[in-house]
């Protein structure tokens, strides 16, 4: 790869979106490329955004993703989605968690969730690719698996090694809670 590649990954703190960074970061390092990850927390333990930045080549000089220049956004909510949009590259890929969670606003009856998102992102010239993450983690096991599955479905778009991505699954989650977290990549992959 001569050109650098940039991930962005959105979704609401709780979600394990620093984990899902730490897993491509992982298989990229593997990879032999040179990483580079940021992370930018809003008020992620209250269930506010959380951003984070994963860039790799030849060479990275900065974490730090401009808008329009993610190739790839993985979000972990829709509505995060939809805030992120503009930092996709046109004809991006949008790997977009099908589930919906509520911001304050919405909590305190002062606005409604916005229909159609996903939708609006494909006619914005995304390429959106849903995933009922949620259902699938549950199959694996455990709710909290979301952010694997996830990164299953973006693996097969960025390298469909899975033999690669499972090794950086093994290297970042305790060894107690592979078999859950294999069982969730696999589902997420083959999304």
């Amino acid at each position: 790869m001569s050109q650098t590649k940039s991930v962005m990954i959105v979704g609401v703190g709780g979600q394990g979106t620093l984990l899902a960074s730490r897993i491509l970061g992982s298989a990229m390092l593997q990879k032999g490329y040179d990483v580079k990850v940021g992370e930018v927390h809003g008020m992620s333990q209250r269930g506010g955004s959380v951003v984070t930045y994963v860039r790799f080549g030849e060479k990275v000089f900065s974490p730090v993703i401009e808008q329009g220049e993610a190739d790839v956004l993985l979000a972990f909510e829709q509505l995060e989605a939809a805030r992120a949009l503009p930092y996709l590259k046109s004809g991006g890929t949008a790997v977009v968690n099908t589930q919906k969670i509520d911001p304050m606003p919405v909590v305190t009856g002062q606005a409604a969730y916005p229909q159609g998102l996903l939708a609006a992102m494909e006619e914005k010239g995304a390429k959106v690719l849903a995933v009922d993450a949620l259902k699938l983690s549950e199959e694996a096991g455990s709710q909290k698996a979301v952010n694997v599955v996830l990164i299953g479905a973006m693996a097969r778009h960025l390298d469909p090694d899975e033999a690669l991505w499972l090794e950086a699954v093994r290297a970042c989650v305790p060894e107690k809670f592979y078999a859950l977290n294999e069982k969730a990549f696999r589902l997420g992959f083959g999304a």
